[in-house]
C-alpha cells in the first residue's frame, strides 16, 4: 500500500484519476473510506487524493504529545512527496480544520477550499466553554467500542448505511492514541485568523447538524470569498449523508475555481 514517512510518521495514501488534484481529509476517529463515494465521482475529472490523518486508519502516530500543528505540517509533506504545488482542499470536521489551517499558515499550497462540516474554534461560545473539557475529560473513561456504538447510532439517522462504517472504523482504533489524538484536535483554534483565508472557498453543512451548525454564518461572514450551503436530509456526517447534493456544490466550485474550465 502507498505510504510515506513524514515528519516521523508513516502516512497512508491513495490515489485516483487525473488532471488537478484535489485532497479529502477525513473527521476524527474516521479514515480515508469516508470519501468513498467522492473519489467515485471526482476521480472521473480530477486527480483525488485521500489520506489517513496521524494515529487513523494505516498511519502511525509517534510516542508523546500530539500537536494539531503537526496535522497541516503533514498534509504539507504529503504534498511536497506527491510533487503537488498546489490543490483543491476538502475536508470534514476535523479534516476541514486542518485543510483552513493549511489554507491560513501555507496558502500557497491552497487553489480553494471546501469545509463541510467545519469547526473553526472549540470555544465559540459559553456553551463550548463548558461543553469541550467535560468531554476532553470523559474520554479518558469511555471504552473505543463504546464510543463507536454512539457515534454509529447518532450519525446513521438519514443513511443507515454509515452505521457500520462508522462502528467498525471508531472501534478498530487505539484507545491511548485516541485520547491523544483528541487532545489535540478539541484545542484547535483559527477564530483570530480567518481574514487570512484569501481563496474561493464552498462552506457546507448539515440542516440538522447541531454539533457545529453555531459557526457556520460566522465562518461564513469571516472568510472572504466564501460560500455557504446548507445540506439537505444530513447531520455531521454529511458526506455520507447526501453523497449527491455534497458532490454536486463541490463540483460546481471546482469549475468556478479551477484552470481547466
Amino acid at each position: 500500500m502507498p505510504t510515506c514517512t513524514i515528519n516521523n510518521v508513516d502516512l497512508y495514501y491513495e490515489i485516483k484519476g487525473k488532471g488537478e488534484p484535489i485532497i479529502f481529509t477525513h473527521g476524527a476517529s474516521w479514515d480515508k473510506n469516508q470519501w468513498d463515494k467522492q473519489v467515485d465521482y471526482f476521480s472521473q475529472y480530477y486527480q483525488t487524493i485521500t489520506w489517513d490523518v496521524r494515529g487513523h486508519g494505516a498511519s502511525s502516530l509517534p510516542k508523546g504529545m500530539v500537536d494539531a500543528v503537526d496535522f497541516r505540517k503533514d498534509l504539507i509533506g504529503l504534498m511536497n512527496h506527491l510533487q503537488i504545488k498546489n490543490a483543491h482542499l476538502c475536508g470534514l470536521s476535523m479534516g476541514g480544520h486542518i485543510s483552513l489551517q493549511t489554507a491560513i499558515h501555507n496558502p500557497e499550497y491552497v487553489k480553494s477550499l471546501i469545509l463541510i462540516g467545519t469547526p473553526f474554534t472549540n470555544k465559540f461560545n459559553w456553551y463550548e466553554k463548558l461543553l469541550v473539557p467535560l468531554n476532553r475529560f470523559s474520554n479518558l473513561f469511555i471504552p473505543m467500542s463504546v464510543s463507536a456504538k454512539i457515534q454509529a447510532y447518532t450519525l446513521s439517522k438519514f443513511n443507515k448505511e454509515n452505521k457500520h462504517y462508522i462502528n467498525s472504523t471508531v472501534a478498530s482504533m487505539s484507545y491511548k492514541n485516541w485520547v491523544r489524538i483528541w487532545n489535540a484536535v478539541s484545542r484547535m483554534e483559527s477564530r483570530n485568523d480567518l481574514d487570512k483565508v484569501n481563496c474561493s472557498t464552498l462552506i457546507l453543512y448539515g440542516e440538522k447538524d447541531t454539533m457545529i451548525k453555531r459557526q457556520q454564518e460566522y465562518l461564513h461572514n469571516n472568510i472572504k470569498q466564501s460560500q455557504l450551503i446548507i445540506i439537505d436530509n444530513a447531520h455531521h456526517a454529511t458526506n455520507l449523508d447526501n453523497p449527491n447534493q455534497v458532490n454536486e456544490n463541490i463540483h460546481q466550485h471546482l469549475i468556478n475555481s479551477s484552470d481547466i474550465y
